[in-house]
C-alpha cells in the first residue's frame, strides 16, 4: 500500500478528505514554502527489535479449491493462481482504528523538509503514469560548506495534474514523514519552489519498485536477473513484516501495503512505502465502485472493502495477499473477479488458492491473515516469529 509526532492512521477515506481541502493547501503550502530554509536531512537509524515468539494456531488449513461456486472439485484447478478456496464465513466486529493529518500538520511538516530547487538534479524517468513519475535524481546536502550528493527517486507531477491530485500526492508521500527504521523507506526532502509541481524526495533503492522487479524475476531469461527462491521471498517476507512492526508501533496504519508500494535493492533489502502516484502508476490495480474513490479492491481487507474501517487487522490482511505476490513472482491477485464482485465473494469465504510451488506452511499463514474475524487473525509479532522459524528450517536444507 516516519512519525515522532502525532500519530497518523492511513485510510483512504482520510486522503480523500484532504483532497476536499485541495485549493486551501496549495494556498498554505505556497505562503509556508517562501519562509521554509533548508533543514538538515535526518540520519536514519536501524532498528533491531525482538519479539515474543509465538507461531499462530487459529485456522486449520483447508486442501479444497474451487473456481467459482458452482465449480466441483478438480484437482487441475489446483495449478492456476486465479483460482479459489472457501473459508468458513463469520461476522466482524473490532474497534477501528482511524486519523486524520491536518492540513496545519501536514504543511508544518513539509516546511521542516523543504529544500531549494537547485539541491535537486532530476536524471531520467523510472515510472510514468497519466500525470505523475518517478525520476532518478540527485539530492545535494551543503551542510558544513561540504557538498555531500546523495542518490535520491523523486515523485512528482506532469501538466496534466489537478490540484486534487496534486494535494494527494503530497498528503499520502508525507505518511512516511519521520520514521527510521531499516524496512520503512521515509520522505527526506520536499520542494515547493513551484507548488504546481511539487518534488517528493527518497532514498534510492538500484532495483526500484518490488512488483516490477518480482515481474522481471518471473519473465526474464536465466541470468539476466535474480533467480529467487523460496528463502530469498521468505527473506523478503520477514523484512516487509519488520517494518510493518514498526509502522505500528509508531500508530500508524498503512492501508494500502502491496508489492507495488516496497521497495528493493540489488541485495534483495526491501524497504515499504508510501502509496503516492501507486493509482497513477498501477491503475489495473485501484478500482473505483461507484462511490468516487480509486481503491485497491483486491487487496482491501472485508470489513476495510465494506465499511471502510481500517486497523493493524487490515494491514494483516493485506500482508497475506502481499505474501501471495510474493510466493506468485508479481501475479494479479484475484485477476478473474469483477471489482463489484469482491464484496460478495469475500463474504462467501472466498480466497486465493494456493500459488505453485508454495509450500503449505506459508499458504496457511495467508490463509490466517484472510480470516473474516479481525482478532482471529494473526499479529506481526507473531507473523514474524513464524517466518524466523521456517527461514532457519530451510536453512537447514541449502
Amino acid at each position: 500500500m516516519l512519525m515522532n509526532l502525532s500519530p497518523m492512521v492511513a485510510s483512504t477515506s482520510s486522503f480523500y478528505i484532504a483532497v476536499g481541502c485541495a485549493s486551501a493547501l496549495i494556498i498554505v503550502i505556497t505562503a509556508v514554502a517562501t519562509a521554509c530554509y533548508v533543514r538538515s536531512q535526518k540520519t536514519c537509524i536501524r532498528n533491531t527489535i525482538n519479539y515474543r515468539r509465538d507461531p499462530p494456531r487459529d485456522v486449520p488449513v483447508h486442501t479444497q479449491t474451487f473456481l467459482r461456486v458452482d465449480t466441483p472439485n478438480n484437482a487441475n484447478a489446483i495449478a492456476g493462481y486465479s483460482s479459489f478456496r472457501r473459508l468458513t464465513s463469520s461476522s466482524t466486529s473490532a474497534p477501528v482504528q482511524m486519523n486524520n493529518l491536518r492540513i496545519s500538520e501536514l504543511t508544518e511538516q513539509i516546511c521542516e523538509i523543504a529544500v531549494e530547487k537547485k539541491k535537486i538534479m532530476l536524471h531520467e524517468k523510472i515510472q510514468e503514469g497519466t500525470f505523475g513519475h518517478i525520476c532518478r535524481g540527485v539530492l545535494i546536502d551543503d551542510g558544513n560548506e561540504v557538498n555531500v550528493k546523495q542518490t535520491a527517486i523523486v515523485k512528482t507531477v506532469s501538466e496534466q495534474a489537478s490540484k486534487d491530485q496534486i494535494s494527494m500526492l503530497l498528503a499520502e508521500g508525507m505518511k512516511m514523514y519521520g520514521i527510521n527504521h531499516k524496512n520503512v523507506l521515509p520522505i527526506i526532502a520536499v520542494c515547493m519552489d513551484n507548488v504546481h509541481h511539487p518534488l517528493l524526495v527518497y532514498p534510492f533503492m538500484n532495483k526500484g519498485n518490488l512488483k516490477l522487479f518480482l515481474q522481471k524475476c518471473r519473465f526474464s531469461v536465466e541470468g539476466h536477473c535474480h533467480t529467487l527462491l523460496t528463502q530469498d521471498l521468505v527473506a523478503m517476507a520477514i523484512q516487509i513484516v519488520e517494518g510493518m512492526i514498526h509502522l505500528h508501533k509508531k500508530d500508524l496504519i498503512h492501508g494500502d501495503l502491496a508489492t507495488r508500494n516496497c521497495v528493493v535493492d540489488d541485495r534483495l533489502h526491501v524497504k515499504i512505502t508510501d502509496n503516492a502516484l501507486s493509482r497513477d502508476l498501477f491503475p489495473s490495480d485501484y478500482h473505483c465502485l461507484g462511490d468516487n474513490e480509486n481503491r485497491p479492491v483486491k487487496w482491501l481487507a472485508l470489513e476495510s472493502l465494506l465499511k471502510k474501517e481500517f486497523s493493524t487487522a487490515s494491514d494483516v490482511w493485506s500482508f497475506g495477499v502481499t505474501l501471495w505476490e510474493l510466493m506468485t513472482l508479481g501475479n494479479q491477485p484475484y485477476k478473474e473477479i469483477d471489482p463489484f464482485e469482491m464484496g460478495t465473494s469475500l463474504q462467501d469465504g472466498y480466497r486465493l488458492s494456493q500459488p505453485i510451488n508454495c509450500p503449505d506452511e506459508l499458504y496457511h499463514l495467508m490463509a490466517l491473515c484472510w480470516v473474516t474475524k479481525l482478532e482471529k487473525r494473526p499479529t506481526f509479532s507473531k507473523l514474524l516469529a513464524f517466518f524466523q522459524d521456517f527461514y532457519n528450517a530451510l536453512g537447514l536444507y541449502v
